[in-house]
């Protein structure tokens, strides 16, 4: 008699004689069970799977190859009030979930999918257990079993009202990020660019891809601390009103400034359950001609009020140089630092006599330190030592407007710059204006501006010619006061 072997456990030795092996109710799978243990429920994945089903946002069902419904969702209880009890186990939606007259087709088209490939999209009205019908839109597709034969069916469905919402909520971004006439940008919590639409890369002048990731100080060179704060007090209190900010834009032809108008919204996830920032929404416009057309307009304003307060308190002057400096005086207000009334030595010139060198005396001139009204000049007469070139002379060979600046020269070269033409070391921009009065050439007035001011542009050179017309006419009346 052959003696047989008592098969052992590989791990712990002990004997594994009379070890039962039972099935699971729920799946078939087999559990070891002791001899002295009792039988316990497999975990077998379909508590996963219950739970899976239950949590999804959209309703679904699940029928076999017959139509009996297999599974049967909370989403879908919420929307047509059937439990699940009441729906597993029927045989089709006949009756109870469908009205009979449309029972057919639509079963029809539910199940058709299983000799189908890929997905199908229906739209039909269900019935819910009140009595009321919910249009829905379903998408359907085939359940294969182990051979690869259709085995059943699964529906996920909603209320066409909430699908047509997504639907346009995602359309919505799509346009926003394609065809939008205004910038959109979405910015991370790091206050980099994740989305660029194409607008905003045009705007900050580059592609959408590469500006990606990128930081918002190596698009812009001003401008860019006060856009980062308008983007942390977003992420960390909500939006603040739509602001107005100047920037300036690193673009391949050189620094733009740009002027857009701003509207921010805190991008927050939906699956938390508390609100998780992702980042913000940051849409903008360029206003830029705009503002520049309102500042232009309030600068307009305002130098047509100084001319014209100028002019009633040049009148109540009794000498007409001291008019002249009112002029002068009243046209500095926000447009330049210091003022110099030069007038042509020997009187004044014809045009065919400006042709020749001509020589300036200094008339009127602001204080070169402190701030304070201009001065008239003593009663020397001497000639200003403008050498030759000088701006002012050739404003009087020219008989125009004429601008000169040291640019963007260092401190040293534009003081001297400014020494060598005999004007305040601390000039950086001139404007020359001749004097003309009944057809003959008085003089210049001359107009500085420091380092702090931008340089004299065109619109600066109008204005200047409508002041130096005032001082022309107020120097030619003390000429003939004079005996001239």
């Amino acid at each position: 008699m052959i003696a047989r072997s008592e098969p052992t456990c590989r791990t712990c030795g002990r004997s594994l004689q009379g070890v039962q092996v039972s099935a699971s109710r729920r799946s078939g799978t087999t559990d070891e069970l002791g001899p002295d243990e009792p039988e316990r429920e497999s975990s077998d994945g379909s508590d996963l799977l219950a739970a899976l089903l239950d949590g999804m946002d959209a309703a679904l069902c699940a029928f076999d190859a017959d139509g009996v419904v297999t599974h049967w969702n909370r989403e879908a209880e919420r929307i047509l009030g059937w439990g699940a009890d009441e729906a597993v186990g029927r045989r089709g939606l006949a009756g109870w979930a469908v009205r009979s007259a449309d029972a057919e087709e639509v079963e029809g088209r539910l199940l058709s999918v299983m000799h189908a490939p890929g997905r199908q999209v229906h739209e039909f009205a269900l019935l819910t257990k009140d009595g009321g019908r919910v249009l829905v839109r379903t998408q359907s597709a085939a359940v294969r079993g182990p051979d690869g034969k259709p085995a059943g069916v699964y529906c996920a469905f909603s209320e066409v009202h909430a699908q047509i919402d997504l639907e346009r909520s995602i359309a919505l971004s799509e346009a926003l990020f394609e065809d939008a006439s205004w910038g959109v940008v979405l910015v991370d919590v790091d206050l980099r660019p994740a989305v660029v639409n194409a607008h905003a890369a045009r705007a900050l002048g580059t592609g959408r891809t590469s500006v990606l990731g990128r930081p918002l100080g190596e698009l812009l060179s001003h401008g860019v601390e006060e856009l980062e704060s308008a983007l942390q007090h977003v992420l960390a209190e909500g939006a603040p009103p739509a602001p107005e900010v100047w920037v300036s834009v690193r673009a391949k032809e050189g620094e733009q400034r740009r002027c857009w108008r701003s509207g921010f919204l805190r991008l927050a996830s939906p699956l938390a359950e508390e609100p998780v920032p992702l980042g913000v929404g940051w849409l903008f416009q360029d206003v830029t001609e705009a503002k520049q057309a309102e500042q232009e307009a309030s600068l307009l304003r305002f130098r047509t009020q100084q001319l014209h307060r100028a002019s009633r308190a040049a009148a109540e002057c009794e000498d007409p140089a001291e008019a002249a400096t009112v002029h002068l005086d009243f046209a500095l207000a926000g447009f330049a630092d210091h003022g110099l009334i030069d007038r042509v030595a020997g009187g004044a010139l014809t045009d065919a006599e400006a042709e020749a060198p001509v020589r300036l005396v200094r008339v009127a001139a602001t204080p070169s330190g402190a701030p304070g009204p201009s001065r008239l000049a003593g009663q020397a007469g001497l000639p200003v030592r403008y050498a030759e070139g000088h701006p002012a002379l050739q404003c009087v060979e020219r008989v125009g407007a004429l601008r000169a600046s040291a640019g963007a020269a260092a401190p040293e070269a534009a003081r001297e710059w400014a020494q060598a033409r005999q004007w305040p070391p601390d000039a950086v921009h001139a404007l020359c204006a001749v004097l003309r009065s009944r057809g003959r050439t008085l003089g210049v007035v001359t107009f500085l501006r420091g380092a702090g001011r931008s340089a004299f542009e065109r619109s600066d050179a109008m204005y200047a010619e409508d002041v130096a017309v005032r001082i022309a006419s107020a120097l030619d009346l003390a000429g003939l006061s004079d005996g001239d």
